[in-house]
């Protein structure tokens, strides 16, 4: 028995230190490998332990055009976001698509990037294909410049689509200009989206043929980016968008160049900067545009728009620079945004309900317009239209409906709320005499106005006009206007101006400064059966 005990505890001794031997062997054999050798692990198979940071800061200076026969290494070809570059693959596939990842770089469609080539055939192509494949990405890569004309991006594409703009700088006139950062994105999502990273530096090496004589005579003078029956699209990002238009403001047809404001002849066609038209589900964020040749941003029969945080510049006398202008779209929110320019911070066209603009500052500019509305007779309906909790400074308006005579629709429904008046020359305006010449007379119908509610309106009126002005049609009174805690001073002096009113109805909810009597109590009794035939 004994015997057996000491046999069984050698056996387990002798199979202990064999154990021991063979591990430590192959320990050792496998540390060996791994330091000796340098295969190439698939990153599929074997993913890294962490992924990699963010990179931190910008370069200090973007790449000299004499280095773009070398470009700065491209992004990365996956629909990681958050990764930072890394090399480009040696051998693209041959139809310009990542199969892995679904990627489609500009670059494999023939685009070169060079700021002298023109790169929009290849875009087009890119799109094209992109939009035929589930979850694509459109990839316009790190590093470099993109020329591109004024091009319509056409949907419906088949879904999943990203138009993925690495670290981009747009400039207008004729070219789309790209320049590196190296800021990462993340957290961003939607089935076609736009991607610009990081806001770019202006590099006056950039600098795109400007003007109407440099644009191809082809191409539409109409408008340079267009997206066309679109859903789910996002245009997002940093980026920022120079649209040199000194040169198209200073043609003989505006107004700013002849005497008093008068025109003279000539073509006067200039560029939206971007415009979407019959699309849905949109959003606009985080986007900076400069000197757009007229309107920024043009919402034509769209509906779920949804804009956030951009910021728009131009010289207080470009004419025609709308910010923002919308025509037959609902459901639309402008928020947390900065705009000045030389014309409507945000206009608002024919045919749009559902609108809430709030924490907007506004000015230099024409203010915050519904309107023009009527226009060569036409029927205007607008409604359920709220500006609120913002600021309009150094402006020629404030909040401001403007109709032409002759027009019919009506405009209802309009809630302002919570503004803030900083120096402007009409800060609370009706005008139903709107008119660009001195040829405009009266005529017997107008767009109705009615329902409107100013409320907790207060600031600095420039003298040079009173600071409330209601002037409605003489045929077609506005009726049921609301004045709530309106405050208004004039900013310089103590000289305070009477508001004026002309066939205007409306009540006082509270004492305003200055003092409103010129309003009509009640409604007009021509009203009172007709006005539900109006929209």
């Amino acid at each position: 028995m004994g015997c057996s005990r000491v046999s069984l505890l050698v056996f387990c001794i002798s199979f202990l230190c064999f154990f021991l031997y063979t591990t430590q062997a192959r320990w050792h054999y496998h540390t060996k490998h791994k330091h000796t050798h340098s295969h190439k692990v698939s990153a599929i198979s074997q993913p890294p332990s962490s992924p990699p940071e963010y990179a931190s800061e910008p370069p200090s200076t973007p790449p000299e055009s004499s280095n773009l026969s070398e470009p700065p290494t491209p992004a990365p070809e996956s629909v990681n976001l958050s990764l930072t570059p890394s090399p480009e693959p040696a051998s693209p596939p041959d139809d310009g698509s990542d199969n892995n990842s679904g990627v489609f770089d500009v670059r494999k469609f023939g685009a070169v990037g060079d700021g002298i080539t023109d790169d929009t055939d290849a875009f087009k192509m890119a799109w094209e294909t992109a939009c035929q494949v589930n979850s694509a990405v459109i990839l316009v890569p790190y590093g470099f410049k993109f020329t591109i004309q004024s091009t319509i991006f056409t949907g419906p594409c088949q879904g999943g689509l990203h138009f993925q703009v690495l670290c981009a700088y747009y400039s207008l006139q004729d070219t789309l200009f790209f320049s590196p950062t190296s800021r990462g994105l993340k957290g961003l999502t939607g089935n076609c989206v736009i991607y610009i990273l990081a806001t770019a530096k202006v590099d006056g090496t950039l600098a795109p043929p400007d003007g109407p004589d440099s644009w191809p005579q082809k191409n539409s003078k109409r408008q340079w980016l267009v997206f066309y029956r679109i859903n789910e699209m996002s245009l997002v990002g940093g980026g920022a968008i120079d649209g040199r238009g000194e040169k198209w403001w200073d043609l003989p047809c505006k107004p700013h160049k002849g005497i008093n404001g008068t025109t003279l002849p000539g073509s006067c066609d200039s560029p939206i900067a971007i415009r979407f038209f019959m699309s849905s589900n949109l959003t606009v964020q985080g986007l900076r545009i400069k000197n757009s040749p007229q309107f920024n941003f043009r919402f034509d029969n769209c509906k779920n728009v949804h804009i956030i945080s951009i910021h728009i510049t131009a010289p207080a006398l470009s004419p025609n620079t709308d910010g923002i202008h919308i025509e037959n779209t609902n459901n639309v929110e402008i928020y947390d945004s900065v705009i000045s320019n030389g014309d409507d911070c945000i206009s608002i066209g024919s045919g749009c309900y559902d609108v809430d603009i709030r924490n907007v500052t506004c000015g230099p500019s024409h203010g915050i317009s519904i309107g023009s509305l009527g226009n060569h007779n036409s029927r205007a309906c607008v409604s359920n239209i709220t500006v609120r909790d913002s600021v309009i400074k150094v402006s020629d308006n404030g909040v401001r409906i403007k109709t032409w005579q002759g027009g019919s629709g009506a405009v209802s429904g309009i809630t302002f709320s919570n503004i803030h008046m900083d120096n402007v020359r009409n800060p609370i305006i009706i005008d139903q005499f709107y008119c660009l010449t001195k040829d405009c007379t009266n005529q017997t119908s107008a767009v109705f106005v009615s329902d409107i509610l100013y409320e907790n309106i207060k600031g600095t009126y420039n003298i040079r006009s009173p600071p409330m002005h209601f002037a409605c049609s003489d045929s077609v009174p506005c009726t049921n206007l609301t004045l709530s805690d309106v405050e208004l001073l004039p900013a310089q002096g103590d000289l305070v101006l009477d508001p004026f009113c002309w066939n205007a109805y409306g009540e006082l909810q509270t004492l305003t400064i200055p003092p409103v009597s010129c309003l009509i109590e009640g409604a007009p009794r021509s009203m009172l059966h007709n006005e539900m035939d109006y929209c």
